[in-house]
């Protein structure tokens, strides 16, 4: 990456470098170039706050008391317990649609036509840009984290459990960044990315355990939600931080939900970051 190229995106970089070290050192200035970016322009962390917030309010304090999980008490306080593994679960997930369209913005202002001009790595520009959305989603989860403990929400398992939590919930996030990456390389506007990017997220989030315990769905159902990625890292989380309200369903995922949870995130952007690295390189050819 020449001096040229630090210069078009920000940056210094004496001489040019190959390989492993200069794709990092590329995936960086991008991650950077979007990080300054999200600075510049604070209502694209503060709107993505908002949709979490309000469904911690809605869910803890008009629906919470009449949601019933099986060997519990009927209570707002019991239910936030339940509760907020999947909505941190769903805050990094939702972050897909902000990748798609932030990438697909990139593509329709000519920027990415642009980096592709310049002497660096093909892969870097998504990876800086995955990258910078991780940065965003971990101070998202921060502040919604604030806000569980105000309404109610305690970590019951110790720092370490809790932290470890949080570090699953941003691998799965990460994950997820990628099919919004390939998302946004393959719709022609942000408005269509932002959509596309969402609307397949509602069902992938309610047909799981994080709102209802999967026991009161249909029988058919419940398979499919067990062996949703969803529902294993919210499992995994409520297991973490020490949330588990009533009993642990018995189907292996739920058994084993953070190896679960980490094999799927694992599949999902070795699977996903090849796909739009690729859909990437064919845009730009």
């Amino acid at each position: 990456m020449s001096t040229a190229t630090e210069h078009a995106i920000g940056g210094a970089m004496p001489r040019q470098r190959r390989g492993l070290s200069a794709t990092l050192h590329d995936s960086w200035v991008v991650a950077k170039r979007n990080l300054r970016r999200m600075t510049r322009i604070p209502e694209i962390v503060v709107f993505s706050l908002m949709q979490p917030v309000m469904f911690v309010l809605l869910f803890s304090y008009v629906m919470g008391g009449a949601i019933t999980i099986p060997g519990t008490d009927s209570s707002s306080h019991t239910y936030i317990q339940f509760l907020m593994a999947g909505i941190f679960a769903q805050t990094v997930t939702f972050a897909t649609a902000g990748a798609s369209a932030g990438i697909a913005e990139d593509m329709t202002k000519g920027l990415v036509d642009r980096f592709r001009s310049l002497p660096m790595a093909r892969s870097a520009v998504l990876v800086g840009r995955t990258l910078a959305d991780l940065v965003q989603t971990g101070f998202v989860v921060i502040v919604l984290g604030l806000v569980a403990l105000l309404v109610g929400w305690r970590i019951h398992d110790g720092l370490l459990n809790g932290l470890a939590a949080f570090g699953l919930l941003l691998l799965f996030g990460y994950a997820f960044s990628w099919i919004g990456a390939l998302i946004g390389l393959s719709v022609r506007s942000p408005e269509a990315a932002t959509s596309a990017g969402l609307i397949w997220l509602f069902p992938l989030t309610f047909v799981s355990n994080a709102f209802v315990p999967v026991s009161s769905m249909p029988g058919w159902l419940q398979a499919v939600a067990y062996w949703n990625p969803f529902s294993a890292t919210v499992q995994a989380c409520r297991g973490l931080f020490g949330n588990q309200v009533g009993p642990v369903d018995g189907a292996w995922p739920m058994q084993h939900a953070t190896l679960v949870s980490v094999l799927w995130s694992l599949l999902i952007t070795a699977v996903f970051s090849w796909l739009a690295v690729r859909k990437y390189r064919s845009a730009t050819a």
